[in-house]
Formats: C-alpha cells, sequence, structure tokens
C-alpha cells in the first residue's frame, strides 16, 4: 500500500511537471481574453450564458473564458490550475474529454435551469472538475485517484460551499451545475 502510494506521488509530480506548459497557455488564454474583455469596454460578455434565450445558447462554451473583472479571474485561475494540472496527470485527450463533457453539461444546465441574467466566468468548471476528483475516488478507486480526490477535498473544500446561494450576483447555479456536471462525468468516464 505504501508502495502504491509513493509510486502514485512520484507519478503525479512528473506528469505536473511535464504538464506545466499547458497549464501555463490555459492562463495565458483566460488572462489574455480577459484583457482583451478590458479593452473593449467589456463587449464580450454578450456571449456568456442568458438562461433560456437563444442568443444565450453560445455562452455554453464561451462563458467559462470570460470574467467580469480581476478578483473574480483571478480567483478562478488559483482552482482552476491546480485541478487542470490533477486532470492533465491521466493525459491531454482525458483532461480535454472531462473539460469538454463538464463545460458542456454545466452549461446547457444552467441555460435551461438558472435564473434570468448574465452568467459567466471558469468557476462552473473548476466545482465540475473538484466533483469528478472527488468522485474519483470512488469510481476508480486507484491510488493515484484516491491521493488526488483527497488534495482536492483538503484544499478545495470550500468550493462545494459555492453551490449554495449567498451573494448577489454569483451564479450558485452555475456552481451547483458545475458539481453535478462533475459528477456526471465521473460516471462517463469510469
Amino acid at each position: 500500500m505504501i508502495d502504491n502510494i509513493l509510486e502514485s506521488i512520484l507519478f503525479i509530480t512528473q506528469q505536473i511537471q511535464s504538464d506545466l506548459e499547458i497549464l501555463a497557455w490555459i492562463t495565458l488564454i483566460l488572462w489574455g481574453v480577459f484583457f482583451i474583455n478590458q479593452a473593449l469596454g467589456q463587449r464580450l460578455l454578450f456571449l456568456g450564458i442568458i438562461p433560456r434565450k437563444i442568443y444565450g445558447l453560445p455562452g455554453i462554451i464561451f462563458a467559462p473564458f470570460l470574467h467580469a473583472n480581476f478578483n473574480h479571474l483571478f480567483f478562478n485561475t488559483i482552482p482552476l490550475l491546480v485541478l487542470s494540472a490533477f486532470f492533465l496527470v491521466h493525459g491531454l485527450p482525458y483532461f480535454l474529454f472531462a473539460t469538454f463533457l463538464i463545460t458542456l453539461i454545466s452549461g446547457l444546465l444552467i441555460w435551461l435551469f438558472a435564473k434570468p441574467g448574465l452568467h459567466i466566468g471558469a468557476s462552473s468548471v473548476v466545482t465540475g472538475y473538484w466533483g469528478l476528483l472527488v468522485t474519483g475516488i470512488f469510481q476508480e478507486g486507484s491510488a493515484t485517484a484516491i491521493l488526488l480526490g483527497a488534495v482536492s477535498v483538503y484544499y478545495f473544500a470550500g468550493i462545494f460551499f459555492g453551490i449554495f446561494p449567498t451573494k448577489r450576483g454569483v451564479s450558485w447555479e452555475g456552481h451547483l451545475f458545475g458539481l453535478l456536471a462533475g459528477i456526471a462525468t465521473a460516471f462517463i468516464l469510469f
């Protein structure tokens, strides 16, 4: 058992080091879109999810790239990068497919059921990643999955509390549907 854990730690460390360039690109894209949006007077926000409006459908794909302000992006970037690194341990195809499923499922649920208004940000993807990693503890059950899930719970347990309505202007539905999308993705992948 100890040997499995040590092997998993070594494997995870090596994978994260080899995926630093991908993580840098994720950061560059998110922050690049943010600065372009700022330069355009936040005109790109029209690409967010607007529930039950046909013109809000493109937001299912584009909303995770859009953020209202610096704090919104900053506090999504940190968990997004850490949890992305955890997913990249399983390889780029796995990461891309899981990200696509979480984005699509959570975005569609937001479009169908969320309160009226603009829904933007990577929070639904972050919460979906968290849900998939935690569910992976039980679904996959490998030493690597248990380690990644346990670290996710320990350091990012606060993500779970985002599924409850707290502050005006925060899409708690995005967090809730992201979590459900992550759990659904775990059942699809495992």
